[in-house]
């Protein structure tokens, strides 16, 4: 068992595990999230997707988040998954973020959506 995100206490009153599945998919979740520079030992880390809550939206930004969300999950944790695929779709003032992945240690298929407005 991996330990929980975000951080809290199970009912025990000992720290809260996770699955090694929902583990993974809790650090994709990051590295979509986290906002380059936002980490002070890892300034390069995470692609941004909050950046562009408030950001037009458009295809052109979809498209730049696509390759800039697979470059960090390869970057980042390309040693415990394979994205098979990544798509953002822009529509209306939503972007929608699909990635499909395989554990690499389980050869298990995931799928994580995730979606948020922009500002236009």
């Amino acid at each position: 068992m991996d330990v929980a995100f975000p951080y809290r206490v199970d009912a025990r009153g000992r720290t809260a595990s996770a699955a090694y599945a929902d583990h993974v998919r809790d650090m994709v979740e990051l590295v979509l999230f986290t906002s380059p520079g936002e980490r002070v030992n890892r300034p390069d880390f995470g692609c941004g997707l909050l950046d562009l809550v408030f950001a037009g939206n458009s295809p052109e930004v979809a498209a730049t988040l696509e390759a800039t969300a697979q470059a960090a999950l390869q970057r980042w944790l390309g040693d415990l998954l394979t994205v098979e695929s990544l798509t953002v779709t822009a529509d209306e003032a939503t972007l929608h973020v699909r990635v499909a992945y395989v554990l690499m240690a389980t050869g298990e298929n995931h799928t994580l959506t995730v979606s948020g407005g922009t500002g236009s």
